[in-house]
């Protein structure tokens, strides 16, 4: 992927909406963490080999809210690498349909063992790396 954003398709359901056919605002933050699981699966860390996803916990979550939405709208679900600290890293999604911006979420999680924050592994580090946009 080389730093690339991975992208995941998902379709607006009849649940997520409200009275007006509208994603209600809370859903983004589902649908960012449905794409995140998928981003760890397709770079081969959602394994038991790697037990930093699971030790992985969302510590910030904050979205912008820029366009809606709708029932059955076909959304294209950006992830990408925002940054890797020594416990930390944190994650960009952007959701668009059609080729306009309507959400952008950015998680923060910390790998923690019994309520305690612990370096990331060497090997699960590597791979963020690898990931992270060049200059950051």
């Amino acid at each position: 992927m080389g730093g690339l954003p991975f992208r995941c398709p998902i379709r607006v359901r009849w649940g997520e909406v409200d009275a007006q056919g509208v994603v209600f605002n809370p859903n983004y933050f589902l649908y960012a963490d449905v794409a995140a699981t998928e981003f760890f699966r397709a770079i081969g860390v959602i394994t038991g080999s790697h037990p930093d996803v699971g030790q992985s916990y969302v510590v910030d979550a904050h979205g912008q809210f820029h366009a809606s939405a709708r029932f059955d709208d076909l959304l294209d679900v950006e992830v990408s690498v925002a940054r890797v600290g020594r416990s930390s890293y944190a994650l960009t999604v952007q959701i668009r349909c059609d080729d306009q911006t309507l959400t952008t979420i950015a998680l923060t999680y910390v790998r923690a063992v019994e309520g305690k924050a612990v370096p990331l592994s060497d090997d699960f580090r590597a791979i963020l790396v690898d990931l992270e946009p060049p200059g950051i």
